[in-house]
């Protein structure tokens, strides 16, 4: 199926080492589905979390549909993940070990449904972070003076 970015959480990538990614689905409703198809969708500061086995998306930002009545839902509210049992189990251990955690990086189309990429991730400290942005600069660089010779 083709899939077709809709929101991608580049801080995510800044903030933590990604060790493994999920693909799940989201329960949304339909202004929601309208909304996040405009693109007014904001994965910045959003995370999972585990509640009665059962996984969420919490501080996920979806601007309430203009065209929608009193069926708009909250901004800011919970929503529900869907994975299978076997992968929440799965994540459930990673989880309860210390300093990893459950977080967005891409919400896309994937045919005509609405999924979300979360990624099992561990945090960065700052000399991990001064080192990446280090690298990333080397390699701006380094692409600058290829262009500039050819």
């Amino acid at each position: 199926m083709s899939e077709k970015l809709i929101q991608q959480n580049k801080k995510a990538f800044f903030d933590y080492f990604i060790e493994e990614t999920f693909e799940a689905g989201i329960s949304l409703a339909g202004s929601e589905v309208k909304s996040i198809k405009m693109g007014k969708v904001n994965l910045k500061d959003s995370y999972c979390s585990l509640e009665r086995g059962e996984i969420f998306l919490k501080n996920c930002f979806v601007t309430s549909y203009e065209k929608g009545s009193y069926f708009n839902k909250d901004e800011k509210r919970p929503r529900k993940l869907l994975l299978h049992r076997y992968e929440i189990n799965k994540l459930t251990g990673k989880i309860k070990e210390k300093g990893y955690t459950l977080i967005p990086t891409k919400i896309y189309f994937s045919g005509n449904f609405v999924k979300v990429q979360i990624a099992l991730a561990k945090g960065k400290h700052t000399y991990d972070k001064r080192a990446s942005i280090k690298e990333k600069e080397l390699k701006r660089t380094v692409e600058r003076q290829i262009k500039e010779r050819y």
